[in-house]
């Protein structure tokens, strides 16, 4: 399974570790780390479908599924 929100579609991503004054007086041979989004498994009860839809979000989208509602955040990912 992928690391990936199921309604906002972010993934991973690379970043640094170290400031730019560090970077500029030493060699840093480990300053990449791969940073992960806020995930987590929440079960959303879509009124329009009569059923509950298990999604694995991030914390970002939760807040775009209170804001548009289930149904249409589902819609715009391309869920249903």
């Amino acid at each position: 399974m992928a690391r990936v929100c199921d309604i906002t579609k972010r993934g991973s991503m690379n970043g640094g570790r170290y400031s730019n004054r560090t970077r500029a007086t030493q060699f840093n041979p480990s300053g990449h780390v791969r940073r992960y989004p806020n995930l987590q498994k929440k079960s959303v009860y879509v009124p329009e479908l009569k059923k509950s839809v298990r999604l694995t979000v991030s914390a970002r989208g939760i807040r775009t599924i209170e804001k548009k509602g289930a149904f249409r955040a589902l819609k715009d990912a391309g869920m249903i």
